[in-house]
């Protein structure tokens, strides 16, 4: 299947929360927290672009500090494409949220070391999320105090 590129992005706030959404997924037929993210747009310079322009249009979040975590290819056996996985540091509110008219959408902060237990527990199940998060962990691992 011939497929455009995905992106999806972790927004971190100044005081390190990672803002998430929360939504309704016909597919799963459930409540899932995410990561922004979506299908990378023709007009969209960049994946990059295209990872900043989902998050401040789902989260109404943005950021100058924004990086590449990786790629991966969501399904090879039978897609042609990639998700490209960012990071956003210093991700501030600064405007509303412009939703798609299907898009019913709750942003929700979440502390980084609560993410390592949403997953265990299934309240984060989405595969393209959770790879993010490993890409984080790896690139960026979470400073150890003590």
């Amino acid at each position: 299947m011939e497929c455009g590129d995905w992106v999806n992005i972790v927004p971190i706030t100044p005081d390190g929360q990672i803002v998430m959404v929360r939504q309704y997924r016909h597919g799963s037929e459930d409540l899932t927290l995410e990561i922004p993210g979506g299908m990378a747009d023709p007009e969209d310079p960049s994946p990059l672009a295209a990872a900043r322009r989902e998050m401040w249009e789902e989260t109404g979040y943005d950021s100058e500090e924004i990086s590449l975590l990786g790629r991966v290819r969501p399904n090879p056996a039978i897609q042609t494409n990639f998700c490209h996985s960012f990071v956003a540091r210093n991700s501030r509110f600064t405007r509303q949220p412009r939703l798609d008219g299907t898009e019913d959408i709750e942003v929700v902060l979440v502390g980084r070391e609560e993410i390592p237990g949403l997953i265990a527990q299934g309240d984060i199940s989405h595969a393209l999320v959770i790879t993010a998060f490993a890409f984080l962990d790896l690139y960026h691992p979470p400073a150890h105090t003590g």
